[in-house]
């Protein structure tokens, strides 16, 4: 599903970048420019992150151990 409209950006990309090490609102407009523009898309951005953060079974999260 499409998060941000503005920057073509995916609940799949968020998740991707949870697993590449984004665990902050930050990271996700450092890296994929969620919430840059219009700014409608951070709530569910948040919330995807939240949940991809929670889920996150990669060899970085500290959760994984």
């Amino acid at each position: 599903m499409y998060v941000c409209i503005c920057r073509q950006v995916t609940d799949r990309d968020i998740r991707q970048a949870v697993a590449q090490g984004a665990s902050r609102m930050r990271d996700l407009r450092e890296q994929l420019g969620v919430s840059e523009q219009c700014g409608r898309c951070a709530g569910c951005a948040h919330e995807v992150l939240k949940e991809a953060r929670e889920n996150c079974a990669c060899a970085a999260c500290p959760r994984a151990a």
